[in-house]
């Protein structure tokens, strides 16, 4: 199915317009990542409501990818791989969180764990984006740890089912940017010191 759909887009918009060889290619490949993107969120939409937890998972993707945008981290290279660690990630944190009450001190002390992981680890980069300016990587880092902070300071002043919103950004994140992580499914870590 997901060829027949992306063949289909590719072949209605060239139809319209002329491209370079260069250019069909970025159009396929940007048409293929946004296939992936919208099949993954429709089936987490959809095991949300199936949980009732729709508010939730909403709140923790707009929360998570704010953070990631700066912080960045791992990327699958399979796309089955993506859906099921998105899956567990944005339905289980938030399905374990309805269920797991951390009082305010533990809380915090779990976000300064994750605002330090930002010092050493973010922005984690890839293969396929390597961070190569140096300059870049200080003002990404810098940011990771300011959004860090606010994240922070929501998680202390917002009642419990909010600040675990932030929480589960956080740790997300730090999840994504640990090298760790990236070792468990054999992947390059720092690849713009292997440049």
């Amino acid at each position: 199915m997901k060829k027949v759909v992306i063949h289909n887009f590719y072949h209605l918009i060239l139809k319209y317009n002329d491209y370079s060889e260069e250019d069909k290619e970025k159009l396929l490949y940007g048409l293929e990542g946004l296939y992936l993107t919208l099949s993954k969120l429709i089936l987490i939409i959809l095991f949300a409501i199936v949980f009732h937890i729709e508010k939730e998972v909403f709140f923790t993707l707009i929360l998570f990818n704010i953070i990631r945008y700066t912080g960045f981290g791992f990327h699958a290279e399979k796309s089955y791989q993506c859906l099921i660690t998105s899956s567990l990630f944005f339905i289980g944190f938030p399905l374990l969180f309805q269920y797991i009450q951390l009082n305010k001190t533990i809380m915090c002390l779990i976000a300064i764990g994750c605002i330090i992981s930002y010092f050493f680890f973010a922005p984690a980069d890839t293969v396929k984006r390597p961070f190569r300016d140096k300059k870049i990587r200080m003002i990404r880092k810098i940011t990771t740890i300011v959004i860090a902070i606010i994240y922070f300071i929501c998680i202390m002043h917002f009642n419990t089912s909010i600040a675990n919103l932030f929480l589960i950004a956080l740790v997300l994140e730090s999840i994504m940017i640990n090298p760790l992580f990236y070792k468990l499914f054999k992947q390059p870590y720092a690849n713009y010191k292997h440049i």
